[in-house]
């Protein structure tokens, strides 16, 4: 078996990184759409930034699947565009759009770093495992900020809860 290169990687590797690529642009397109759809400009900014910066990584893991002669696969999945669907419903019938927004984007990026996670147990020690490595520290550094938001938000609206009911 002839070693990996960036220019010739087994074909599970190609699979691992197809798949990543599917769930950067669903994650990017999520980002995109909540951006767009929310009124805090501050969260709109962030999600605008992480849709950059899933944008690149799936731009950048496209390149490793061109250099060995495949075509990326640069469009989302039918799971990720019933999961925007999904989000848009949700926010309409919900009284907290913004915490439904949040809950929901802390879903995707609890399915980015899980698959994340799974592709780096498979690929260990492959050519791509450092940009692997490095991409999963922005996921994971972004899903603890989205989650953290959430939680935050949540602890906020069951504080102002609190405070309508004591009066």
């Amino acid at each position: 078996m002839a070693l990996e290169t960036k220019t010739n990687l087994q074909a599970g590797t190609i699979k691992k990184l197809q798949e990543l690529i599917q769930i950067n642009v669903d994650s990017q397109h999520g980002f995109q759409q909540a951006a767009k759809d929310i009124e805090d400009m501050t969260l709109s900014t962030l999600f605008q930034s992480l849709s950059h910066q899933r944008e690149e990584q799936a731009c950048e893991l496209a390149k490793f699947v061109e250099w060995n002669h495949e075509k990326p696969n640069r469009t989302g999945s039918y799971a990720g565009a019933i999961h925007r669907g999904w989000m848009a419903i949700r926010e309409m019938l919900t009284a907290d759009n913004l915490q439904a927004v949040l809950d929901e984007a802390e879903r995707g990026e609890d399915q980015i770093k899980s698959a994340y996670e799974q592709t780096l147990r498979e690929t260990a020690g492959s050519a791509v495992n450092d940009v692997l490595q490095r991409q999963y520290v922005q996921v994971k550094a972004a899903h603890d900020r989205v989650r953290d938001l959430r939680d935050e938000h949540a602890r906020d609206g069951r504080q102002r809860d609190e405070d309508r009911n004591s009066v």
